[in-house]
């Protein structure tokens, strides 16, 4: 449970338990016959409050449940439009763009420079740099 619900626990806890005390003892203080029923209707408000949260906290979690599986069925049949899409216009054509498909432009063909050039240089035995010696 979260820290603020146990707090709010406690504190409706607090507020029930001194409501039922004024209403054994409301013939002994009648001064407080007012105060008495105020705190009796914030009580009783409180936990109403708290029934409706509690359904608004169910609602949501359907909601959102429901929300997952319309995004994931909408993704679906995205997927078959572009398909379909694809199939209609065909893989090489650039207005299958407009449907966020890309078409395909074939593979760049080697160059022959790529293939000779060496992806480290060669180390040679003169570029090592003499030590220095400590002082």
């Amino acid at each position: 449970m979260p820290r603020k619900e146990t707090r709010h626990s406690g504190i409706l806890g607090d507020l029930q338990g001194l409501s039922v005390v004024l209403e054994a003892n409301k013939e002994e203080i009648p001064g407080l016959e007012t105060f008495r029923l105020k705190l009796s209707g914030i009580v009783s408000q409180t936990l109403e409050t708290r029934m409706q949260q509690a359904a608004l906290r169910a609602a949501k979690q359907e909601s959102s449940k429901q929300l997952r599986r319309l995004l994931t069925e909408g993704q679906s049949v995205a997927n078959v439009i572009r398909t379909v899409v694809k199939d209609h216009f065909g893989p090489r054509e650039e207005k299958i763009v407009e449907f966020g498909l890309q078409p395909f432009r074939g593979r760049k063909p080697k160059t022959a420079t790529e293939e000779t050039t060496p992806t480290t240089p060669p180390a040679s035995a003169g570029s090592v740099a003499p030590a220095t010696p400590d002082l």
